[in-house]
């Protein structure tokens, strides 16, 4: 099924397609290696719960500023052209963690490599959205995301390897100088990747600057949606970065599971978000985005609960984290594609960027506050807790909002341009 859809693409939205998930992939494995490492600093550095969880959150609150910054920039300057300079922004920071010496010198470098991958985001979710048809959007944008699973295994295995041969003292900083590998992708990206139609010939045909003014987003029509699109990132944000940073601690320190064993049931949570992702985005294609996202939020509670909550044992845990990692990731799946078809090209990095960074940027504070009430609270409850409070915010924003399934973009807000004649003839 999914090979039928992909060769009704052409070869621009293939390459854009696959540009996007290496984007995402190696974005993930950069942003996911902190958490593995966390059980180390604490130990080594004699880190506190609360100073690992501020390290964390310190790079997830400045990547909602490069998300914002970069959503603007894509508007003005072009989606691949940002897209370049953000992936190797990430990746030279990521680099330089492993040089930290201390707590201050590593929050300093991990909210550097935030700006680098929050603005990647922006970009990338622009442009893979403009590319790609309207009726195969929801399911590429699932391809896309799940690259970030790919990305995220790939840290779980280097994370399982170095750790196995290198002192722990020296592995932490290994796996961080490993993260200058995406700054290759860009060599891609140059020879191989070009700007949306719909972008070009927005430019061509301007009479505004095509960085439309930020204060846009707060006027009529955009207020309300501004507002409530934000409030949906930042619960579904906040929820998914409890799991991204806190779960393999748990596993480790609350679980009391090995090296080796964290790893394997982390790549087993992995591999079922893998499906997850690409499960979500032809759902959003066939039962809409709002739908998907409802359905998969609220299933989402109740498996987080079960893992954390329940006396699960180590073989036990593999099944259920395997769905848990399902139904928790599959949600991102319609994001890319939503939150693009809810404003117009002249804004529409600077929307998308704003309302994905703002939620990026206040959820950063849940895995904040884990750390804090982990202190007189198990993991065990903190978890779940406030992953079910992120999760309600998400829900209560996404019921006000409308669906947007099968909206096209180079009509639904009145511009026309010659890419809905070129869609017509893929059809």
């Amino acid at each position: 099924m999914m090979k039928s859809w992909v060769r009704d693409l052409d070869v621009r939205e293939r390459k854009t397609m696959f540009a996007c998930f290496a984007g995402w992939a190696l974005d993930a494995m950069d942003v996911q290696i902190y958490s593995f490492v966390i059980p180390t600093l604490l130990v080594v550095w004699h880190l506190t719960k609360a100073q690992a969880g501020l390290i964390g959150t310190a790079a997830l609150v400045v990547s909602a500023l490069g998300g914002v910054i970069s959503g603007a920039l894509c508007d003005r300057f072009g989606r691949v052209r940002v897209l370049q300079f953000t992936i190797v922004f990430y990746a030279v920071f990521t680099g330089l963690c492993g040089f930290a010496q201390n707590f201050q010198q590593l929050i300093v470098l991990r909210a550097c490599e935030g700006f680098g991958f929050g603005g990647e985001w922006a970009a990338g979710s622009v442009l893979i959205c403009e590319v790609i048809r309207d009726k195969f959007r929801g399911r590429a944008g699932g391809i896309v995301q799940g690259g970030w699973a790919v990305g995220w295994g790939c840290a779980a295995i280097i994370y399982t390897i170095v750790f196995s041969i290198v002192p722990e003292a020296m592995a932490w900083r290994v796996m961080f100088w490993i993260g200058l590998l995406p700054a290759l992708l860009v060599v891609y990206l140059r020879r191989h990747i070009q700007e949306p139609e719909i972008f070009q010939k927005k430019v061509e045909t301007r009479k505004e600057p095509v960085g439309a003014h930020f204060l846009t987003l707060f006027k009529p029509p955009y207020l309300f949606t501004t507002v409530l699109v934000s409030l949906m990132i930042t619960g579904a944000q906040g929820a998914t970065y409890i799991l991204n940073i806190w779960v393999p601690t748990y596993l480790r320190v609350e679980r009391g599971m090995s090296v080796v064993n964290t790893g394997g049931i982390m790549f087993i949570t992995i591999a079922g978000a893998w499906i997850g992702y690409t499960l979500g985005g032809y759902s959003a294609d066939y039962l809409g985005r709002k739908a998907t996202l409802l359905i998969f939020g609220i299933l989402s509670v109740v498996m987080v609960c079960a893992y954390t909550m329940l006396p699960l044992t180590k073989n036990q845990l593999l099944p259920v984290g395997f769905v848990m990692g399902i139904i928790a990731y599959g949600i991102f799946s319609p994001m890319g594609p939503y939150l693009s078809e809810m404003f117009p090209t002249k804004i529409r990095g600077t929307g998308q960027g704003f309302c994905y960074s703002f939620g990026r940027g206040i959820g950063a504070f849940f895995p904040a506050l884990i750390g804090i009430y982990s202190m007189k609270w198990r993991l065990g409850i903190a978890i779940p807790l406030f992953f079910g409070i992120a999760t309600a915010i998400m829900i209560a924003a996404l019921i006000m909002l409308p669906e947007t399934k099968g909206r096209k973009l180079a009509t639904a807000f009145g511009e026309e341009t010659g890419e809905q004649a070129q869609a017509a003839t893929h059809r």
